[in-house]
Protein backbone atom coordinates (compact mmCIF):
# COMPACT_ATOMS: atom_id res chain seq x y z
CA UNK A 1 0.00 0.00 0.00
CA UNK A 2 1.48 3.48 -1.03
CA UNK A 3 2.03 5.33 1.81
CA UNK A 4 3.38 8.38 0.67
CA UNK A 5 1.69 11.95 1.27
CA UNK A 6 -0.68 12.52 -1.58
CA UNK A 7 1.40 16.06 -3.98
CA UNK A 8 -1.28 18.28 -5.22
CA UNK A 9 -0.37 21.06 -7.45
CA UNK A 10 -3.01 24.28 -7.07
CA UNK A 11 -2.68 26.16 -10.56
CA UNK A 12 -4.29 29.44 -9.40
CA UNK A 13 -4.61 32.64 -8.92
CA UNK A 14 -3.23 33.20 -5.33
CA UNK A 15 -2.57 36.41 -3.38
CA UNK A 16 1.03 35.59 -2.04
CA UNK A 17 1.64 38.99 -1.17
CA UNK A 18 -0.78 38.90 1.90
CA UNK A 19 1.19 36.04 3.21
CA UNK A 20 2.83 37.59 6.44
CA UNK A 21 6.01 34.93 5.95
CA UNK A 22 6.58 34.98 2.36
CA UNK A 23 9.84 36.74 1.22
CA UNK A 24 10.09 40.82 1.09
CA UNK A 25 10.08 40.95 -2.47
CA UNK A 26 6.99 38.75 -2.40
CA UNK A 27 5.43 41.11 -0.15
CA UNK A 28 6.19 44.08 -1.63
CA UNK A 29 4.39 43.38 -4.32
CA UNK A 30 0.82 45.11 -5.28
CA UNK A 31 -1.74 43.94 -3.33
CA UNK A 32 -4.68 42.52 -4.79
CA UNK A 33 -7.89 40.42 -3.78
CA UNK A 34 -6.98 38.78 -0.80
CA UNK A 35 -9.06 36.01 -1.83
CA UNK A 36 -9.59 34.49 1.58
CA UNK A 37 -11.15 30.73 0.64
CA UNK A 38 -7.39 30.36 -1.08
CA UNK A 39 -5.92 31.49 2.21
CA UNK A 40 -8.25 29.19 4.53
CA UNK A 41 -7.31 25.93 2.63
CA UNK A 42 -3.53 27.07 2.46
CA UNK A 43 -4.00 27.19 6.04
CA UNK A 44 -6.13 24.21 6.45
CA UNK A 45 -3.77 21.73 4.41
CA UNK A 46 -0.60 22.98 6.03
CA UNK A 47 -2.01 20.66 9.06
CA UNK A 48 -2.77 17.26 7.31
CA UNK A 49 0.40 15.32 7.10
CA UNK A 50 -1.19 13.05 4.00
CA UNK A 51 -1.33 16.09 1.87
CA UNK A 52 1.87 17.86 0.41
CA UNK A 53 0.33 21.05 -1.36
CA UNK A 54 2.35 23.10 -4.18
CA UNK A 55 0.63 26.44 -4.88
CA UNK A 56 1.98 28.18 -8.43
CA UNK A 57 1.58 31.55 -9.07
CA UNK A 58 2.41 33.65 -11.96
CA UNK A 59 3.31 37.07 -11.34
CA UNK A 60 4.48 40.28 -12.92
CA UNK A 61 7.14 42.24 -11.40
CA UNK A 62 9.43 39.76 -10.74
CA UNK A 63 12.97 39.66 -11.47
CA UNK A 64 13.34 36.08 -11.09
CA UNK A 65 11.24 33.00 -9.73
CA UNK A 66 10.88 32.74 -6.35
CA UNK A 67 10.25 29.35 -4.25
CA UNK A 68 9.48 29.54 -0.84
CA UNK A 69 8.13 27.34 2.04
CA UNK A 70 5.58 28.00 4.62
CA UNK A 71 4.40 25.36 6.63
CA UNK A 72 3.83 22.01 5.00
CA UNK A 73 2.95 24.51 1.34
CA UNK A 74 5.39 25.42 -0.84
CA UNK A 75 4.92 28.16 -3.30
CA UNK A 76 5.96 28.57 -6.92
CA UNK A 77 5.99 32.59 -7.95
CA UNK A 78 7.13 32.41 -11.40
CA UNK A 79 7.94 35.62 -13.25
CA UNK A 80 6.17 36.41 -16.15
CA UNK A 81 5.75 39.35 -18.67
CA UNK A 82 2.89 41.66 -18.39
CA UNK A 83 0.56 41.74 -21.48
CA UNK A 84 1.07 37.63 -22.65
CA UNK A 85 -1.23 35.38 -20.82
CA UNK A 86 -4.82 35.88 -22.21
CA UNK A 87 -3.14 36.69 -25.82
CA UNK A 88 -1.40 33.90 -25.99
CA UNK A 89 -4.58 31.83 -25.14
CA UNK A 90 -2.37 31.06 -22.02
CA UNK A 91 -0.07 29.18 -23.80
CA UNK A 92 2.56 30.91 -22.34
CA UNK A 93 1.27 29.81 -19.06
CA UNK A 94 1.37 26.35 -20.35
CA UNK A 95 4.65 26.17 -20.97
CA UNK A 96 6.19 27.62 -17.62
CA UNK A 97 3.67 25.67 -15.31
CA UNK A 98 5.04 22.31 -17.14
CA UNK A 99 8.20 23.00 -16.81
CA UNK A 100 7.46 23.63 -12.83
CA UNK A 101 5.37 20.53 -12.93
CA UNK A 102 7.94 18.26 -14.24
CA UNK A 103 10.37 19.02 -10.79
CA UNK A 104 6.83 18.65 -9.23
CA UNK A 105 5.51 15.51 -9.70
CA UNK A 106 1.96 16.01 -8.24
CA UNK A 107 -0.27 13.21 -8.40
CA UNK A 108 -3.28 15.45 -9.29
CA UNK A 109 -3.34 19.51 -10.06
CA UNK A 110 -6.33 21.68 -8.75
CA UNK A 111 -7.04 24.35 -11.09
CA UNK A 112 -8.86 27.56 -9.27
CA UNK A 113 -11.16 28.95 -11.79
CA UNK A 114 -10.93 30.04 -15.38
CA UNK A 115 -10.91 33.17 -15.60
CA UNK A 116 -6.77 33.83 -15.30
CA UNK A 117 -6.92 30.60 -17.65
CA UNK A 118 -5.95 27.79 -14.91
CA UNK A 119 -8.75 25.22 -15.99
CA UNK A 120 -7.51 25.76 -19.77
CA UNK A 121 -3.95 24.85 -19.05
CA UNK A 122 -5.22 22.16 -16.65
CA UNK A 123 -6.82 20.27 -19.56
CA UNK A 124 -3.45 21.03 -22.07
CA UNK A 125 -1.10 18.92 -19.16
CA UNK A 126 -0.53 15.12 -18.72
CA UNK A 127 -2.12 15.08 -14.75
CA UNK A 128 -5.68 14.12 -13.26
CA UNK A 129 -6.91 17.76 -13.03
CA UNK A 130 -10.26 19.51 -10.96
CA UNK A 131 -11.49 22.39 -12.03
CA UNK A 132 -13.14 24.40 -9.33
CA UNK A 133 -15.77 27.78 -10.45
CA UNK A 134 -14.90 30.69 -8.84
CA UNK A 135 -17.04 32.56 -10.73
CA UNK A 136 -19.60 31.54 -13.97
CA UNK A 137 -18.98 34.02 -16.79
CA UNK A 138 -21.34 31.78 -19.28
CA UNK A 139 -23.84 32.63 -16.75
CA UNK A 140 -22.92 36.52 -16.11
CA UNK A 141 -23.29 36.71 -19.71
CA UNK A 142 -26.98 36.15 -19.34
CA UNK A 143 -27.27 38.74 -17.06
CA UNK A 144 -25.19 41.29 -17.81
CA UNK A 145 -22.85 43.32 -21.04
CA UNK A 146 -19.84 41.96 -20.31
CA UNK A 147 -16.96 43.79 -21.05
CA UNK A 148 -13.97 42.97 -23.88
CA UNK A 149 -11.95 40.53 -21.48
CA UNK A 150 -14.91 39.08 -19.46
CA UNK A 151 -16.33 38.02 -22.60
CA UNK A 152 -13.29 36.16 -23.60
CA UNK A 153 -13.50 34.56 -19.97
CA UNK A 154 -16.41 33.08 -20.86
CA UNK A 155 -15.05 31.54 -23.88
CA UNK A 156 -12.38 30.21 -21.92
CA UNK A 157 -14.85 28.96 -19.31
CA UNK A 158 -16.93 27.69 -22.17
CA UNK A 159 -14.03 26.11 -24.07
CA UNK A 160 -12.08 24.33 -20.38
CA UNK A 161 -15.41 22.50 -18.63
CA UNK A 162 -16.03 21.07 -22.18
CA UNK A 163 -12.41 19.50 -21.76
CA UNK A 164 -12.83 19.15 -17.91
CA UNK A 165 -14.26 15.73 -16.48
CA UNK A 166 -14.31 16.63 -12.70
CA UNK A 167 -15.48 20.32 -11.26
CA UNK A 168 -16.86 21.64 -8.20
CA UNK A 169 -19.01 24.58 -7.59
CA UNK A 170 -19.30 26.48 -4.11
CA UNK A 171 -23.01 26.80 -3.91
CA UNK A 172 -26.10 24.45 -4.83
CA UNK A 173 -27.09 27.06 -8.14
CA UNK A 174 -23.69 26.88 -9.53
CA UNK A 175 -23.67 22.47 -9.02
CA UNK A 176 -27.39 22.43 -10.60
CA UNK A 177 -26.20 25.05 -13.72
CA UNK A 178 -23.00 22.45 -13.95
CA UNK A 179 -25.09 19.86 -14.02
CA UNK A 180 -27.46 21.05 -16.35
CA UNK A 181 -25.28 22.56 -19.15
CA UNK A 182 -22.90 19.87 -19.08
CA UNK A 183 -24.07 16.24 -18.26
CA UNK A 184 -20.76 15.03 -18.70
CA UNK A 185 -18.95 16.39 -16.17
CA UNK A 186 -18.55 14.70 -12.33
CA UNK A 187 -19.76 17.51 -10.29
CA UNK A 188 -18.95 17.86 -6.65
CA UNK A 189 -20.41 20.82 -4.22
CA UNK A 190 -17.69 21.54 -2.07
CA UNK A 191 -17.67 25.96 -0.57
CA UNK A 192 -15.11 27.43 -0.90
CA UNK A 193 -15.06 29.34 2.65
CA UNK A 194 -13.44 32.55 4.53
CA UNK A 195 -10.34 32.02 6.87
CA UNK A 196 -10.76 30.71 10.65
CA UNK A 197 -10.38 34.29 11.56
CA UNK A 198 -13.71 35.35 10.89
CA UNK A 199 -15.14 32.53 13.45
CA UNK A 200 -13.55 34.77 15.82
CA UNK A 201 -14.77 38.49 15.24
CA UNK A 202 -15.71 40.31 18.52
CA UNK A 203 -18.91 41.39 17.94
CA UNK A 204 -19.72 44.86 19.50
CA UNK A 205 -22.40 46.08 17.27
CA UNK A 206 -22.61 49.76 16.64
CA UNK A 207 -26.53 50.82 16.36
CA UNK A 208 -27.10 54.78 16.55
CA UNK A 209 -26.29 55.65 14.06
CA UNK A 210 -27.04 52.15 12.04
CA UNK A 211 -23.59 50.91 10.92
CA UNK A 212 -23.76 49.53 7.27
CA UNK A 213 -21.40 47.66 5.91
CA UNK A 214 -20.72 46.80 2.07
CA UNK A 215 -17.33 44.52 0.53
CA UNK A 216 -16.93 43.59 -3.04
CA UNK A 217 -16.15 45.41 -6.21
CA UNK A 218 -17.50 48.22 -7.08
CA UNK A 219 -19.71 48.75 -9.73
CA UNK A 220 -23.13 47.54 -11.84
CA UNK A 221 -22.11 43.77 -11.03
CA UNK A 222 -22.16 43.79 -7.32
CA UNK A 223 -25.42 46.14 -7.49
CA UNK A 224 -23.32 49.43 -5.33
CA UNK A 225 -25.64 51.64 -7.52
CA UNK A 226 -29.02 50.16 -5.98
CA UNK A 227 -27.07 49.89 -2.74
CA UNK A 228 -26.53 53.62 -2.86
CA UNK A 229 -30.16 54.54 -4.72
CA UNK A 230 -31.84 52.93 -1.41
CA UNK A 231 -30.29 54.50 0.95
CA UNK A 232 -30.68 57.88 -1.14
CA UNK A 233 -34.13 57.23 -0.48
CA UNK A 234 -34.42 55.86 3.15
CA UNK A 235 -31.74 58.82 4.50
CA UNK A 236 -34.60 60.98 5.87
CA UNK A 237 -35.90 58.06 7.58
CA UNK A 238 -32.76 56.41 8.76
CA UNK A 239 -29.73 57.55 10.99
CA UNK A 240 -27.20 55.94 8.88
CA UNK A 241 -24.12 55.32 8.07
CA UNK A 242 -22.07 53.16 5.23
CA UNK A 243 -18.37 51.98 4.96
CA UNK A 244 -18.17 50.89 1.33
CA UNK A 245 -14.69 48.54 1.14
CA UNK A 246 -13.80 48.26 -2.62
CA UNK A 247 -10.87 46.42 -3.69
CA UNK A 248 -11.45 47.82 -7.32
CA UNK A 249 -13.49 50.43 -7.72
CA UNK A 250 -15.04 52.06 -11.30
CA UNK A 251 -14.28 55.97 -11.09
CA UNK A 252 -16.39 57.14 -14.00
CA UNK A 253 -19.30 54.34 -12.37
CA UNK A 254 -18.64 56.01 -9.49
CA UNK A 255 -19.41 59.95 -11.02
CA UNK A 256 -22.61 59.03 -12.65
CA UNK A 257 -23.80 57.98 -8.74
CA UNK A 258 -22.81 60.92 -7.32
CA UNK A 259 -24.43 62.94 -10.03
CA UNK A 260 -27.75 60.47 -9.26
CA UNK A 261 -27.81 60.74 -5.38
CA UNK A 262 -27.98 63.59 -2.88
CA UNK A 263 -24.81 65.40 -1.68
CA UNK A 264 -26.41 64.79 2.05
CA UNK A 265 -26.15 60.72 1.63
CA UNK A 266 -22.03 60.99 0.48
CA UNK A 267 -21.61 62.76 3.73
CA UNK A 268 -22.53 59.43 5.22
CA UNK A 269 -20.25 56.98 2.74
CA UNK A 270 -17.11 56.55 3.92
CA UNK A 271 -15.22 54.86 1.04
CA UNK A 272 -12.14 52.49 1.28
CA UNK A 273 -10.31 51.40 -1.86
CA UNK A 274 -8.51 48.09 -0.05
CA UNK A 275 -8.46 47.17 3.54
CA UNK A 276 -6.12 44.19 5.27
CA UNK A 277 -8.18 41.62 7.01
CA UNK A 278 -7.22 43.01 10.10
CA UNK A 279 -9.42 46.44 9.05
CA UNK A 280 -12.38 44.22 7.51
CA UNK A 281 -12.51 41.95 10.89
CA UNK A 282 -12.71 45.45 13.03
CA UNK A 283 -15.55 46.67 10.42
CA UNK A 284 -17.62 43.77 10.60
CA UNK A 285 -17.37 43.87 14.53
CA UNK A 286 -18.86 47.19 14.62
CA UNK A 287 -21.40 46.49 11.63
CA UNK A 288 -25.21 46.68 12.12
CA UNK A 289 -25.34 44.90 9.08
CA UNK A 290 -24.15 43.57 5.34
CA UNK A 291 -25.77 44.84 2.70
CA UNK A 292 -24.89 43.07 -0.71
CA UNK A 293 -27.62 43.38 -3.78
CA UNK A 294 -25.28 41.65 -6.44
CA UNK A 295 -26.45 41.19 -9.68
CA UNK A 296 -24.33 38.27 -10.75
CA UNK A 297 -22.82 36.51 -8.11
CA UNK A 298 -22.04 32.25 -7.23
CA UNK A 299 -21.09 32.30 -3.99
CA UNK A 300 -19.73 35.47 -2.41
CA UNK A 301 -17.21 35.24 -0.09
CA UNK A 302 -18.04 38.36 1.70
CA UNK A 303 -21.42 37.18 2.57
CA UNK A 304 -19.88 34.16 3.87
CA UNK A 305 -17.59 36.26 5.97
CA UNK A 306 -20.66 38.17 7.34
CA UNK A 307 -22.75 35.02 8.29
CA UNK A 308 -19.85 33.37 9.64
CA UNK A 309 -18.95 36.50 12.22
CA UNK A 310 -22.77 36.82 13.28
CA UNK A 311 -23.42 39.57 11.19
CA UNK A 312 -26.95 40.32 9.61
CA UNK A 313 -26.94 40.09 5.92
CA UNK A 314 -29.24 42.28 3.52
CA UNK A 315 -28.73 40.42 0.04
CA UNK A 316 -30.36 39.45 -4.05
CA UNK A 317 -31.79 36.10 -4.18
CA UNK A 318 -28.87 35.23 -6.79
CA UNK A 319 -26.32 32.65 -6.79
CA UNK A 320 -25.54 30.79 -3.14
CA UNK A 321 -26.88 33.56 -0.96
CA UNK A 322 -29.73 31.67 -0.51
CA UNK A 323 -27.62 28.98 0.92
CA UNK A 324 -26.23 31.00 3.51
CA UNK A 325 -29.22 33.58 4.68
CA UNK A 326 -31.85 32.29 5.89
CA UNK A 327 -34.48 35.17 5.76
CA UNK A 328 -35.95 35.96 9.58
CA UNK A 329 -32.86 34.17 10.87
CA UNK A 330 -29.88 35.43 10.19
CA UNK A 331 -30.84 38.41 7.58
CA UNK A 332 -33.05 38.80 4.73
CA UNK A 333 -33.43 38.26 0.69
CA UNK A 334 -35.05 39.95 -2.18
CA UNK A 335 -35.39 39.43 -6.21
CA UNK A 336 -31.74 40.49 -7.78
CA UNK A 337 -31.97 44.09 -9.40
CA UNK A 338 -35.06 45.04 -7.41
CA UNK A 339 -34.57 48.72 -5.69
CA UNK A 340 -38.19 48.80 -4.48
CA UNK A 341 -37.72 44.85 -2.93
CA UNK A 342 -34.09 46.07 -1.87
CA UNK A 343 -35.33 49.21 -0.20
CA UNK A 344 -37.78 47.62 1.65
CA UNK A 345 -35.95 44.95 2.86
CA UNK A 346 -33.47 47.58 4.53
CA UNK A 347 -36.45 48.58 6.04
CA UNK A 348 -37.31 45.80 7.02
CA UNK A 349 -34.25 44.43 9.13
CA UNK A 350 -34.31 48.16 10.35
CA UNK A 351 -37.35 47.09 12.61
CA UNK A 352 -36.44 43.52 13.09
CA UNK A 353 -35.87 42.58 16.92
CA UNK A 354 -32.57 41.06 16.08
CA UNK A 355 -31.35 42.36 12.70
CA UNK A 356 -31.78 46.13 14.21
CA UNK A 357 -29.47 45.43 17.06
CA UNK A 358 -26.85 43.67 14.40
CA UNK A 359 -27.72 40.29 16.16
CA UNK A 360 -28.86 36.79 14.25
CA UNK A 361 -30.64 33.88 15.52
CA UNK A 362 -27.89 31.66 17.13
CA UNK A 363 -29.05 28.44 16.27
CA UNK A 364 -28.55 29.83 12.54
CA UNK A 365 -25.35 30.89 13.51
CA UNK A 366 -24.33 27.71 14.55
CA UNK A 367 -26.06 25.34 11.40
CA UNK A 368 -24.14 28.18 8.93
CA UNK A 369 -20.55 27.93 10.69
CA UNK A 370 -20.77 24.30 10.10
CA UNK A 371 -21.42 24.05 6.74
CA UNK A 372 -18.93 26.90 6.19
CA UNK A 373 -15.85 25.31 7.74
CA UNK A 374 -12.41 25.43 6.22
CA UNK A 375 -12.14 22.05 7.69
CA UNK A 376 -15.44 20.44 5.75
CA UNK A 377 -13.96 22.27 2.64
CA UNK A 378 -10.14 21.05 3.18
CA UNK A 379 -12.14 17.29 3.58
CA UNK A 380 -14.26 17.61 0.32
CA UNK A 381 -11.05 18.40 -1.54
CA UNK A 382 -9.06 16.06 0.35
CA UNK A 383 -11.46 13.30 -1.07
CA UNK A 384 -11.05 14.62 -4.68
CA UNK A 385 -8.00 14.44 -4.85
CA UNK A 386 -7.92 11.14 -3.91
CA UNK A 387 -10.21 10.07 -6.49
CA UNK A 388 -7.87 11.90 -8.88
CA UNK A 389 -5.32 10.11 -8.16
CA UNK A 390 -6.66 6.42 -8.46
CA UNK A 391 -7.67 7.36 -11.95
CA UNK A 392 -5.40 5.14 -14.72
CA UNK A 393 -4.40 8.60 -16.09
CA UNK A 394 -3.05 9.37 -12.84
CA UNK A 395 -1.04 6.25 -12.79
CA UNK A 396 0.45 6.71 -16.26
CA UNK A 397 1.49 10.12 -15.77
Amino acid sequence: MDTRPLTVAWCSYFPVEWLPDAPEVIRRLPRRHPASWLQAGVEEFKQRDNLKLHVIELRKGLREDVTFDSGRVTFHCLKVPGGLRAPTLFWLDTFLIRRRLKQVRPDAIHAWGSEKGAALVASRLAYPYLVSLQGLMQYFSELLDLKTYERAAAWFERVSLRRARVASGESTFVVNWLRQHYPHLEVHHVEHTPTWTFYGVKREPETRPIQFLFIGSIGYRKGTDLLLLALDRLRKQLDFRLTLIGFSADAEFLGRLKSQTSSELWERVNLLRTAPTSQVLEHMGRATMVLFPTRADTGPVAVKEAVIAGVPVIGSAMGGIPDYVTPGKNGLIFPPGDLEGFTHAIRQACAHPLFSRGQVDPAALADVRERLSPRRMADGFLQIYQRLAKRPEARAS
